[in-house]
C-alpha cells in the first residue's frame, strides 16, 4: 500500500471516527483513515452498534478497521469478521489506556503481559488474509518503557507496520509526547517494518520536525482533529510549503459544519445523524465569544432543518469574527 511520502492518518477515536468524520478528513488529505475501536467481544455477539462500524465507504479508502479485546480466541474470531467487511488492513489497539479497557488486561493493559501479546498477534496474523498492524504506547509506566523489545517481537510475528504513541499508559495524555523512544525504534537496524509516530501532532511545523528528526514513516494524528478536520491540508502544505495556512473562517466553518451534517444523516437518518454529529458540531466554532447559548441550541437541536438554521445564524452574527488564532480544541481524550 502506497500512501506516499510524509503520509498523514487519521487516528481511531471511539465516537469520533466515525464515517462522516473519516469522509470529511479524507476530503481534507489524509492519506488514510481508521474506524473507531471496536470491541471484539461485542463483535462475536453481533452487537449492532459494534457491527454498524464496519461500514465502510469507498470514499474514505484507505482504511483500517481497529480491534480491541483481552483474549486471544475472540481477537482472532473479531478480525476474521472486520475482514469480511474488506478493509485494506486490520489494526489491533494495544494503545488506549482508559482505565476501563486497559483495567481488564485489552489495549495498552496488554502491555503487562507481552508474551500474551505477542500470541495474540501471531494467531491473528495466521488466520486473516489481510495486513496486520499494531497500535500500541511506549511502555505501562516510566519503568517500564519496553517498546523496543515489543516492536522486534510483533515485527517476528508478521505485523506489517507499528504505530507507536509516545507516552506510556501511566501518563494517559498528561505531559508531552516522548518522540525519543519512537525515533529509536525506527533507527534500530533490525527493524525493516514502517514505523508511524503519534502524539501531540498539531500544526505543520511539529510534523515536519518529527520527520525530519526521527525518521519516522507516517504520522497519526488524533486530538488535534477534533473540531479541526481541516489539519491535514493544514499540516501538508506546511509540509510542501514551509508556511502556515490561514485558520477557516466562520463562514467557511459554517459550510463545513452544513456539509458534515449532511453526510452524517445520510449515512445514520436524520435522528441518530443528527444526535452523533453533536459531538463535532460545537468544536467547530470554539473560542467564538458570547457563543455559550447558541453552542447549548446546536447541541440539543433535533432536527437537521433546526441545525442549519441555527449554523446560519452563527453566520449572521459571527461571520467577520477573526479566527485565526483560534487554539486546537483539546477535549477529547478517548484515544
Amino acid at each position: 500500500m502506497d500512501l506516499g511520502e510524509r503520509p498523514l492518518l487519521l487516528a481511531p477515536m471511539e465516537d469520533v471516527t466515525d464515517q462522516s468524520f473519516r469522509l470529511i478528513c479524507r476530503e481534507f488529505g489524509a492519506d488514510m483513515v481508521y474506524t473507531e475501536f471496536i470491541n471484539a467481544d461485542a463483535l462475536i455477539r453481533d452487537a449492532a452498534k459494534s457491527v454498524a462500524k464496519l461500514a465502510i465507504d469507498p470514499a474514505e479508502r484507505p482504511i483500517g478497521v481497529q480491534i480491541y479485546g483481552s483474549e486471544i480466541e475472540p481477537m482472532v474470531e473479531a478480525a476474521l469478521i472486520a475482514q469480511s467487511a474488506s478493509p485494506e488492513l486490520i489494526d489491533i489497539n494495544f494503545g488506549c489506556p482508559v482505565k476501563k479497557i486497559a483495567g481488564r488486561g485489552a489495549g495498552s493493559g496488554m502491555m503487562r503481559d507481552v508474551a500474551k501479546m505477542v500470541e495474540m498477534t501471531r494467531r491473528i496474523v495466521e488466520s486473516v488474509k489481510l495486513p496486520v498492524t499494531v497500535k500500541t504506547r511506549l511502555g505501562w509506566d516510566e519503568e517500564n518503557k519496553n517498546i523496543e523489545e515489543i516492536a522486534l517481537r510483533l515485527q517476528d510475528v508478521g505485523i506489517q507496520a507499528l504505530t507507536i504513541h509516545g507516552r506510556t499508559r501511566a501518563q494517559m495524555y498528561r505531559g508531552e509526547a516522548d518522540w525519543t523512544l519512537i525515533g529509536k525504534v525506527k533507527n534500530n537496524p533490525l527493524i525493516k517494518i514502517p514505523i508511524i509516530g503519534n502524539g501531540d501532532i498539531t500544526g505543520g511545523e511539529r510534523a515536519s520536525e518529527v520527520f525530519d528528526r526521527y525518521g519516522v514513516d507516517g504520522v497519526m494524528i488524533g486530538r488535534a482533529t477534533f473540531g479541526r478536520p481541516w489539519v491535514f491540508r493544514e499540516v501538508k502544505h506546511f509540509l510542501e510549503n514551509g508556511i502556515k495556512m490561514a485558520q477557516p473562517s466562520v463562514r467557511e466553518r459554517v459550510e463545513l459544519a452544513k456539509r458534515h451534517l449532511d453526510v452524517s444523516v445520510s449515512y445514520k437518518g436524520e435522528r441518530v445523524g443528527v444526535l452523533e454529529l453533536r459531538r463535532h458540531l460545537s468544536c467547530y466554532f470554539k473560542s467564538l465569544p458570547n457563543f455559550k447559548e447558541t453552542r447549548l441550541r446546536l447541541v440539543t437541536e433535533p432536527t437537521a432543518e433546526g441545525v442549519r438554521n441555527i449554523l446560519e445564524q452563527i453566520t449572521e452574527r459571527w461571520g467577520d469574527y477573526d479566527m485565526s488564532h483560534t487554539p486546537p480544541p483539546y477535549i477529547y481524550d478517548g484515544l
